[in-house]
């Protein structure tokens, strides 16, 4: 009897829903990350592909238009939709072809993202009511007159509520679509498409990093030493003299400095890295829960546990379980962590 031919299983689908005025480096950004990604024998991991509310030429904010494939009956089958911004659209009162009913076709189990003032599409539809939600700094004020009922945070990279996700500028979207793929695949296979792509796999702190501040400082000395010796040193104890005296600043300084240039306090993003060091081990190595506990600075399994559900809503082990060495079954029901 001839061996049963197994069936490779069905690629995650991104739908990219594109509208007058796209901005193509959105657009194209989507398609690079996902679609670079890869699992540990080379296979592709994701489908993405580009829809929009009729198929056809669709124009961009550039010099030349592009022709779009598929039409909305995409939404219905995938498994992510992302909405790129429109400077055309995003920036006017009127609608923008996104309407609720397009949208009530993708599925309630699928996961939907903005890029920059994409997020307008997805207030304009009802998806943000009552949800946490971010867009560009520049336009944050007109969404919250136009949009009251949506939790706006203007000082973020990107947020998650539930199934739906947003982000700031065009950069964020790279970030929100690393963190994606992080949550899907881990912190491995997203470190390996930042890598690709030659950007960083995590950035820190929020936009008002990127806010002209009203009377800027001088150039001079910066927190990225301490930084860096805190990464090597992220084992040991660290408190803020530490880092302060790395830095050759005074703690006041030294905090002021941080938060100006991370976008975070030094505690919370002390334990940011801590957390990525976490995962790291879990995913690489077969180490007890306690022992990846001393080697990324939470010093016990039960401190551990606590950062990691309340961070990632997930335990070391359930982590461990889905991302971590080992042979990968398809089968496995996939836990999906939290933004940390």
């Amino acid at each position: 009897m001839p061996a049963r031919r197994t069936r490779a299983p069905r690629r995650h689908l991104v739908a990219v829903l594109v509208r007058d005025g796209v901005m193509p480096l959105e657009l194209g950004a989507v398609h690079q990350l996902f679609g670079v990604a890869r699992d540990a024998g080379g296979e592709r991991l994701y489908d993405v592909r580009t829809c929009a509310a009729a198929r056809g030429p669709v124009r961009t904010d550039a010099d030349f238009t592009i022709d779009v494939p598929h039409g909305p009956d995409v939404l219905a089958l995938a498994d992510t939709v992302v909405v790129p911004a429109s400077h055309a659209l995003d920036d006017v009162d009127e609608g923008d072809g996104v309407t609720p009913d397009l949208l009530a076709t993708v599925r309630p189990d699928a996961r939907v993202a903005s890029i920059c003032t994409g997020a307008f599409a997805l207030a304009r539809a009802g998806l943000l009511d009552g949800r946490r939600a971010t867009t560009h700094w520049l336009s944050a004020d007109r969404f919250r007159q136009a949009f009251p009922r949506v939790d706006l945070h203007p000082d973020v990279l990107f947020t998650e509520d539930g199934r739906v996700f947003t982000s700031a500028g065009e950069a964020a979207g790279i970030d929100l679509c690393l963190h994606l793929i992080r949550s899907d695949h881990g912190a491995s296979v997203a470190n390996d498409v930042a890598r690709r792509t030659v950007v960083p796999p995590f950035r820190d702190g929020g936009q008002a990093q990127y806010v002209d501040a009203p009377v800027p400082e001088p150039a001079g000395d910066h927190t990225g030493p301490a930084r860096s010796w805190a990464l090597e040193h992220l084992d040991e104890p660290l408190s803020l003299d530490d880092l302060a005296r790395h830095a050759s600043m005074s703690t006041r300084t030294f905090t002021r400095r941080f938060r100006r240039e991370v976008g975070v306090s030094p505690g919370a993003w002390l334990l940011q890295q801590r957390l990525l060091r976490a995962r790291d081990l879990l995913e690489r190595t077969d180490l007890a829960v306690d022992a990846v506990a001393r080697r990324a600075g939470f010093g016990t399994g039960a401190s551990l546990r606590q950062h990691f559900a309340r961070a990632l809503g997930v335990s070391p082990a359930a982590y461990r379980a889905t991302f971590g060495p080992g042979p990968r079954h398809q089968n496995v029901t996939k836990v999906v962590p939290r933004v940390a």
